[in-house]
């Protein structure tokens, strides 16, 4: 090839090559505008987005801003709430502290009030009682006044009015607390409740008696005139029979067995035996002078002489055992179920069996003749030949000295805290031993001396042996003598009556119903 066409063709690829280069700047160039159109497109709707957030955020600017200053008008109006608020709140707090002050006035008026209320209730209530103490102790005297003008009554023979008489006095003692077992007001209602019942039975004295286990209305008695008596109340009778009579007998202590067979010791030295009605009668050799007799065991009995003690055998009916003393016994009982026997030298013995006695001083000086326990209250009485009484209480080992008889104390018998005593001075005396104070009442007194006293099984009443071969039932229970004399009234007091005996300043009274009125005949 000639180098004008070399030249030519090389002329000719440069200016391919510069046409393909411009042409592909021309393409560069128009996608360089199609991108920028396209961004510039971007852009206006990026602008158009961007006003309308501008817009958007210019309306929340101006919502946020109306509701910053609703905000701000509820913030001044709370202000303003909050301020009333505490303005009412302070208001309350002075009101309240006001009225806690007017409380606590009102409560101290109120307080002042109840003491004066009460100041005056105690001045009432004092007042009230000097006048019931006033009252009671003229009511309590009335009672006893009562009491002796019905006793009076009754020795002339007016049993009627001296009825009327023994009531009003219970009725006065015992609605005012006085004491029922006074002896003026004791001795007229039983004077009018015709409630002790002598029947003279026996020649010699009635040393001692024996209830039938069970029965209290059937019993047996002895006497100094060698009597042995049989009885059986019945109503206001007491039915009597003689199982032995023989004076050279001297009869001092009775006792009935389980089997009701009576055996009976006489001081000349004899032992009466009387089973199913057949007497039978032996001679204690060895003993002299028996003057008790009492249980051994189930089926022997000790007899208290003077000077020794002999041992009988039920079964084998006869003396198995006889032990002299070298003293001399003064009184024969019982203690935890065992015989005691006391002695002339202030000892006592307790016996275990005939071989074995368990002795002790006596914790005072004298010759005791009478003795008592219990053993639920846990005291002991020691009667003495002088009247005294000695009340010893267990527990705490204190003995107490009780004074009313004048004297030998013959007999002691205890019902809880009562303690019945009989003397030689006729009387027979009541003590409550559970008092501060311990003195005597009097429930009866015989004129002549009282050997021996037994309660019946009801503890109601007390059976009483006496120096003159009496025998005697006397109701203890004051209740039960007032419903006898309240059930035997036939009438009531007069106007006239009530006013000379009880007075015209006491209420008028009725103590018999109308309906009995109009029964009686």
């Amino acid at each position: 090839m000639s180098v004008g066409g070399v030249l030519l063709a090389g002329v000719a690829a440069t200016g391919l090559w510069g046409w393909r280069t411009e042409r592909q700047k021309v393409f560069d160039l128009e996608a360089r505008l199609q991108r920028l159109e396209k961004q510039e497109m971007h852009s206006a709707v990026v602008r158009s987005v961007s006003n309308q957030m501008e817009e958007i955020a210019l309306q929340q600017r101006i919502i946020s801003d109306e509701q910053r200053e609703e905000a701000v008008e509820q913030r001044q109006v709370a202000d303003m709430m909050r301020l009333r608020s505490e303005e009412e709140r302070q208001k309350a707090l002075v009101a309240q502290e006001n009225a806690i002050a007017s409380e606590q006035q009102a409560q101290k008026a109120r307080q002042v009030a109840e003491s004066e209320r009460l100041m005056a209730e105690h001045q009432r209530i004092q007042a009230e009682l000097s006048k019931r103490i006033a009252d009671t102790l003229s009511y309590v005297a009335l009672g006893r006044s009562l009491a002796s003008l019905s006793s009076m009554q009754t020795q002339v023979g007016n049993n009627e009015l001296a009825g009327l008489l023994a009531y009003a006095s219970y009725q006065y003692t015992n609605r005012y607390g006085g004491d029922l077992h006074h002896p003026a007001v004791y001795q007229a209602l039983m004077a009018a409740s015709q409630s002790k019942l002598t029947w003279p039975r026996h020649n010699g004295a009635v040393m001692a008696l024996a209830l039938y286990p069970g029965n209290s209305g059937r019993m047996v008695t002895v006497s100094t005139y060698g009597e042995i008596m049989q009885h059986i109340k019945t109503g206001n009778q007491l039915q009597s029979k003689t199982l032995i009579s023989n004076s050279s007998y001297d009869f001092r202590d009775v006792y009935i067995d389980s089997d009701s067979t009576i055996y009976a010791v006489s001081r000349s030295g004899h032992l009466a035996v009387i089973s199913r009605g057949t007497p039978t009668v032996m001679e204690v050799k060895g003993l002299e002078y028996p003057i008790g007799i009492t249980p051994m065991d189930a089926n022997q009995l000790l007899i208290v002489g003077d000077h020794g003690v002999a041992l009988y055998n039920k079964q084998r009916r006869s003396i198995v055992a006889v032990r002299e003393l070298d003293y001399h016994l003064t009184t024969s009982t019982r203690s935890s179920n065992m015989p005691l026997l006391f002695d002339d030298r202030g000892r006592q013995h307790l016996v275990k069996s005939i071989d074995e006695f368990v002795t002790s001083n006596v914790p005072f000086s004298g010759s005791v003749t009478a003795y008592a326990e219990s053993k639920t209250f846990k005291q002991r009485a020691y009667g003495m030949s002088d009247g005294t009484i000695y009340l010893h209480h267990d527990d705490d080992n204190k003995t107490v000295k009780l004074q009313g008889h004048l004297s030998r104390v013959s007999s002691l018998q205890f019902d809880g805290w009562r303690l019945l005593s009989s003397s030689y001075d006729g009387s027979v005396n009541l003590w409550n031993t559970n008092s501060d104070k311990i003195e005597p009442m009097t429930l009866l007194s015989a004129g002549t001396w009282i050997m021996e006293i037994k309660f019946d099984a009801t503890k109601q009443y007390v059976w009483i042996g006496d120096q003159k071969g009496n025998v005697t039932e006397a109701l203890l229970s004051v209740p039960m003598m007032a419903e006898i004399i309240s059930k035997n009234l036939k009438r009531n007091f007069t106007v006239d009556e009530w006013n000379y005996y009880i007075g015209r300043k006491v209420p008028y009274e009725a103590f018999v119903p109308e309906t009995r009125k109009e029964a009686a005949p």
